[in-house]
């Protein structure tokens, strides 16, 4: 076990000023679970300048964080990376500058660390990059989907980047694969969006009109005989969003075993489809520091391609 068994005074500088104060327990905690978390700041384990506070509190340059004593299991660090996987993720790399990197993330890896996750790609990163320790996450993408994703080096950046997001500057498009034919070369879908758990445990997100609002724009890119290949652009960022919007519409991603269909997904892997078909194909933003707009596009794997491949020889 690793033990952090005693109270820790952090004073606040400015490159940490502006970040969430659960996302700051998490990183200085490394691998306590992020139920324990949430549970201390709930409970006013965690202080800030001797006061309460919410998990969506922004840290202040000069504040004073009450981190307070965790016991948990091995830190990811205890977890070395395989010079196979290290090669890998080098590979995968799509634009690194002084601020960020991008990444053509590999389906399969989850983002961040958790329970009964031992190698995440953040974990992974912060050992193979010499600065690696200050790396963070601009963004998420579901452990299934691929493709771009965006990390930032200092807190200065992910502020601007954090900025960008909630103002609709950058632009998300994604590629995935649905049964049946697409009609409207063109489709916005707008369905609130609700987080549920259900008997079982299991997490799920469904169309509730009690949910968060939710824009989904929808391009068809290639028809096939019963299946498409759409291009897809999010102009909000809710949980499993892409996915929960298709399947309300009928329209299933191929290899989505959460939101799917069983039989179409039988029907994807004698394409040679081993995975989800949603793939985060391209990012447009402007780099940090600058006016210097960028676009990034990530190129599928080969398993996404096989199944391309198999889909044109049959139509």
């Amino acid at each position: 076990m690793a033990e952090f068994n005693k109270v820790q005074q952090v004073q606040i500088d400015d490159d940490r000023a502006g970040q969430r104060i659960d996302n700051f327990i998490m990183r200085v905690a490394k691998g306590v679970p992020k139920s324990r978390v949430y549970k201390a700041i709930r409970k006013g384990e965690v202080r800030v300048n001797k006061k309460r506070v919410k998990p969506e509190y922004k840290l202040q340059a000069d504040d004073t964080v009450r981190v307070p004593p965790f016991v948990t299991k091995d830190s990811p660090e205890s977890f070395p990376v395989s010079e196979q996987l290290a090669d890998r993720m080098h590979r995968n790399i799509l634009f690194e500058d002084e601020n960020i990197l991008v990444i053509n993330k590999p389906s399969g890896l989850a983002v961040h660390g958790g329970t009964n996750t031992q190698n995440s790609v953040i974990d992974i990163l912060r050992q193979i990059f010499p600065a690696g320790k200050n790396l963070e996450l601009a963004h998420r993408l579901d452990k299934y989907t691929s493709g771009c994703l965006l990390l930032v080096k200092n807190q200065k950046s992910l502020r601007q980047m954090q900025q960008q997001w909630k103002g609709d500057t950058v632009e998300k498009r994604y590629l995935c694969l649905v049964e049946g034919r697409w009609l409207e070369k063109h489709k916005h879908v707008h369905a609130r969006l609700c987080k549920n758990i259900l008997q079982s445990g299991e997490r799920m997100v469904m169309v509730d009109e009690a949910g968060k609002e939710s824009h989904t724009e929808f391009k068809c890119q290639t028809q096939f005989d019963n299946v498409a290949l759409l291009q897809v652009f999010l102009h909000t960022g809710r949980t499993h969003q892409i996915r929960v919007h298709l399947k309300h519409i009928g329209k299933p991603i191929a290899g989505d075993t959460k939101y799917g269909d069983r039989e179409f997904n039988s029907k994807m892997q004698e394409k040679g489809l081993r995975r989800m078909f949603l793939h985060a194909e391209q990012l447009k933003f402007y780099l940090p520091n600058t006016t210097k707009p960028i676009t990034v596009t990530a190129p599928i794997d080969d398993d996404l391609r096989i199944c391309l491949k198999n889909l044109v020889q049959q139509t």
